[in-house]
């Protein structure tokens, strides 16, 4: 419970920086229209053709090639967009947490200038992705606990990558070496933090699915349960990119202090001096 509550703390002082800087939540809704408009890209010809069902493991190899081929352009285009913009918003944090005044501009030209390694580490994530996404098509139950546990190894360690990809400009390899050297030092704020943001928003999440159920259960008027929906489809959508945004200005105060010891501007010492177990 003490390191919920400090992850609430974070969560306090990334909410500041937030509120300084509204517009980084321009980064996360961009990100996810694109996403979707990925996803409707790949999906819509795919379903059509019947072939978006995993291919046995007795399939002939170009039957297999054609699936898994086309997925791992999917993963790399979906990670290219998603790292991309969330470089745009660790860029902006890093900006207002050294004192300066961000805009939208700052965080894509910085993004825009990393494309070299943002690409490079989309094909990483990628084919890391595709890995795991063939143990579970081909494994049994033990197998897929396997592919499980390696998935939450691997987002442990690649948990500073993006910062150290953007601030330091250095390779996938090495942002994904200089990740896991800084998750010595922060290794299990990392976890609960990560645990305990997704599950405070899951929990702030409630009202909306609370609100659709009961005016189906009250067997309200059409009218009346489709607004319903659209209003907690909204709510859902603004918390998602809230949600995002924080998780991004979180990582960037961990990278920044572990790296100087300095706390940047919007944060308390000894929220941070608790998040690397100082």
């Amino acid at each position: 419970m003490g390191k919920i509550m400090r992850t609430w703390s974070l969560m306090s002082d990334c909410w500041q920086v937030l509120k300084a800087d509204k517009s980084l939540l321009v980064f996360p809704l961009i990100s996810g229209i694109c996403c979707l408009l990925l996803l409707a890209s790949f999906a819509i010809p795919i379903y059509a053709s019947h072939t978006w069902v995993p291919p046995a493991c007795d399939a002939a190899a170009a039957q297999q090639v054609a699936y898994y081929g086309t997925l791992f352009t999917f993963y790399v285009a979906n990670y290219f967009i998603v790292v991309f913009f969330n470089s745009a918003i660790v860029a902006c944090a890093a900006i207002r947490m050294g004192g300066g005044e961000p805009t939208v501009g700052d965080g894509l030209r910085a993004a825009a200038g990393r494309l070299p390694v943002i690409a490079g580490w989309a094909l990483v994530s990628a084919t890391v992705g595709l890995i795991l996404r063939m143990i579970e098509d081909r494994s049994d139950k033990f197998g897929e606990i396997i592919a499980g546990l390696f998935g939450m190894a691997w987002t442990a360690i690649s948990f500073l990558v993006v910062p150290v990809l953007v601030i330091e400009n250095k390779g996938p390899f090495a942002a994904l070496g200089e990740s896991t050297s800084l998750l010595k030092k922060t290794w299990g704020e990392q976890v609960v933090s990560n645990f305990s943001f997704g599950s405070i928003f899951f929990l702030l999440s409630i009202p909306a699915w609370a609100l659709v159920i009961l005016s189906f259960t009250l067997h309200a008027g059409t009218a009346i349960i489709v607004a319903c929906i659209a209003l907690a489809a909204v709510y859902l959508i603004v918390l998602s990119l809230i949600h995002t945004a924080l998780q991004a200005i979180f990582q960037t105060a961990l990278y920044l202090y572990a790296q100087n010891g300095q706390v940047p501007d919007g944060f308390r010492s000894n929220v941070l001096e608790n998040a690397l177990g100082r």
